[in-house]
């Protein structure tokens, strides 16, 4: 999806007031209990199991046609289901359905960077110029680094020439649409930078664009393939894969839906997101990203030093745009919600939403996947199932 939208979004649980949990609007639910083999105290009571539930179950704050969630709060997993994965046959999610992550995407991404960094085949303070010459203005190509592209203090300009997505309508109009990487690049390349790369944070998709053609230059191979020789197959993520110009999801899998302007709903499933190729495309189920989130942050993905780059933010002097305090380190994102702070990542494209976070130690975790209707919507539904963990 050529979203601006999903493209600037700062992350649902990391601003805005927690809104008081609404009541079910009686939607099919079904919820699955599970221990770890040598599980530690329970940490979550059936009250809490009921209040996520609830959290997941009200499909109308936001608008949405399934939701899924899975827990893990010291050793005490659970996992609930709302709504149907498809509305017309009415099945239910399944935690090996496949979705579409959009911008968890990034995470992997970063993961990556940081084990070649580790490796000592990149530098993160070195000019992205001096791996990717001749496609960045030169005034870009010499100042922003590896690593301000990783926690989006590159200064980029925004997009020039895209396709409108004001509209549900435009953006299934240009649901076909085939870009390259490249090509996408260029629409950056127009303006001067809007600030000076290192002095301050804005969220920003292309960063990664060109982090993934990082990886291609350094390993002359498809980002794709190298994300899933260095991290799908070690961690056996069999459902997880980034698509390319395939715009069907195979399989088992939830499909996504917009409602029109005319109030009408329409399928969204089926999407080229060749635009959203190397920070937004992946492709996954819940079952893989609750695998992936515990492997990362327990360093089996990375060496300490790496690791503690994930957890590390720009400097108090780098601010967000609007003057709040940065919020982005190389790879992931923080928040921290009625005293807990989470690490980890959201990502939305048309038709889907998804929440990974947990608390540095893993003491408490979760993944939130849920198909919501409107273009643009509230955070409601992370809002309740943050509110439902923390207090």
């Amino acid at each position: 999806m050529t979203s601006l939208t999903r493209r600037t979004f700062m992350g649902g649980c990391a601003a805005g007031t927690l809104l008081a949990m609404t009541g079910s609007t009686g939607a099919r639910a079904a919820t699955r209990t599970a221990r770890t083999a040598a599980p530690t105290p329970a940490s979550t009571t059936a009250s809490d199991h009921t209040d996520l539930q609830a959290a997941i179950s009200d499909l109308a704050h936001p608008d949405a046609t399934s939701a899924q969630l899975h827990v893990d709060r010291r050793g005490d997993r659970w996992y609930g289901t709302a709504g149907a994965a498809d509305i017309r046959s009415g099945r239910a999610v399944r935690p090996d359905d496949r979705f579409r992550a959009g911008s968890v995407t990034k995470a992997f991404v970063a993961t990556v960077v940081l084990q070649l960094w580790a490796e000592r085949r990149v530098e993160l303070d070195a000019p992205i110029g001096r791996y990717l010459p001749d496609l960045l203005p030169a005034a870009f190509a010499r100042h922003i680094t590896v690593a301000q592209l990783l926690n989006h203090t590159s200064g980029l300009p925004d997009h020039r020439g895209i396709p409108d997505d004001s509209t549900p309508e435009s953006v299934l109009r240009h649901r076909w649409d085939r870009w390259t990487p490249r090509e996408w690049v260029k629409t950056v390349t127009h303006d001067p930078l809007k600030f000076a790369p290192g002095t301050k944070q804005e969220y920003r998709g292309i960063n990664y664009v060109l982090l993934a053609l990082l990886i291609e230059r350094l390993t002359a191979r498809p980002y794709g393939q190298v994300i899933a020789s260095r991290v799908l197959r070690p961690l056996g993520l069999a459902r997880t894969l980034l698509p390319g110009q395939d715009p069907r999801l195979h399989g088992p899998h939830v499909h996504g839906y917009l409602r029109m302007t005319d109030g009408s709903l329409r399928d969204a499933t089926v999407y080229n997101q060749s635009s959203a190729w190397g920070e937004g495309e992946l492709v996954s189920t819940l079952d893989d990203l609750f695998r992936f989130q515990r492997s990362l942050f327990s360093g089996a993905l990375l060496p300490p030093r790496a690791l503690d780059k994930l957890f590390t933010l720009p400097p108090d002097s780098v601010r967000m745009l609007d003057g709040s305090p940065a919020r982005y380190s190389l790879g992931l994102q923080t928040a921290t919600v009625n005293g807990v702070t989470f690490w980890g990542k959201t990502g939305e494209t048309a038709g889907y939403r998804t929440r990974i976070f947990a608390t540095r130690d893993l003491s408490l975790r979760f993944v939130l996947s849920y198909t919501p209707t409107p273009l643009t919507t509230q955070e409601d539904m992370i809002t309740r199932v943050v509110t439902a963990l923390t207090t």
